[in-house]
């Protein structure tokens, strides 16, 4: 049976909050960690590299809960249905899909922001180790100009740091990044999972601190991709906030002051998880 761990965005709230869903699965023998696949966007992405950084889930758990261990951030506040309306007034009633992206790409590339070393820093922090993981893992970010999704991945010959920080861009809050001449924006402006990237996995765990909703139009939005994975005869698991973690996680996950309860409500709710089939 072949596994993937899909990982969805959600701020740094969603990092701790899926840091502490695994680490609970964990604690209750289903460890899900070591799927052959890593797929992550935004968020996940961030915890999808973390996984393949060698450090066990009882070390990344502390680095969210402990202050002394915590990543360095940049406190910003995350408004994305208000830039999705900016967005939805500037474009054209009768845009496509594609067409919109291509417009919350060219609002982000105007949009002020902290410099781009200065933010790419803050990806470095978060990181243990700044090399590809030899195991499958994904990351997906949008190119800001044409719209068009890039899964990066050990053979794309770009850095760790920059696929992450790229993936981590949210768009009008931290700046695009720079990769191969392109510009690149949040993997979350086209899904917050970009789980049809997934192939040829008997069991997939989706783990979406946004829960199914999509903050911007999507072509292959979760709730869609889920239904195709299960029509091809995917086991699929999708496991979203509980009312704890909603209020652990806030109205702004981009505060870094919400990572210690996320990670703690994201336990308590991985503990009393029980998937279909079991991990030893």
């Amino acid at each position: 049976m072949s596994e993937a761990l899909v990982l969805g965005g959600g701020g740094v709230g969603g990092i701790a909050w899926i840091t502490g869903v695994l680490t609970g699965l964990a604690d209750a023998g289903q460890d899900v960690t070591g799927a052959e696949l890593l797929l992550g966007t935004s968020a996940g992405s961030t915890v999808s590299a973390q996984l393949g950084s060698g450090l066990g889930l009882a070390e990344l758990y502390a680095r969210q809960v402990d202050p002394a261990l915590q990543s360095a951030e940049i406190m910003a506040v995350m408004d994305l249905e208000g830039f999705a309306a900016e967005i939805g007034a500037a474009a054209s009633a009768t845009a496509s899909v594609p067409e919109l992206r291509r417009a919350v790409g060219r609002a982000a590339l105007a949009a002020p922001t902290v410099p781009e070393p200065q933010r790419r820093a803050v990806i470095e922090s978060r990181l243990p180790s700044h090399g590809w993981p030899e195991r499958t893992l994904r990351i997906v970010a949008v190119d800001a100009e044409s719209g068009e999704p890039r899964v990066f991945d050990k053979d794309s010959g770009v850095p760790l740091v920059d696929a992450v920080a790229a993936s981590c861009a949210v768009p009008g809050v931290w700046p695009p990044v720079g990769i191969d001449g392109r510009r690149y924006v949040d993997g979350g402006v086209r899904s917050m999972a970009n789980l049809d990237f997934v192939d040829d996995a008997d069991r997939v765990v989706v783990i979406v601190p946004m829960g199914m909703t999509e903050p911007f139009p999507s072509e292959q939005p979760v709730e869609r991709s889920v239904r195709e994975l299960r029509a091809r005869g995917t086991e699929v698991v999708v496991v979203a906030p509980d009312e704890e973690a909603r209020a652990a996680i806030g109205d702004n996950p981009l505060d870094p002051g919400t990572r210690g309860p996320a990670a703690e409500a994201g336990r308590a709710q991985g503990r009393a998880l029980r998937l279909p089939w079991r991990h030893g």
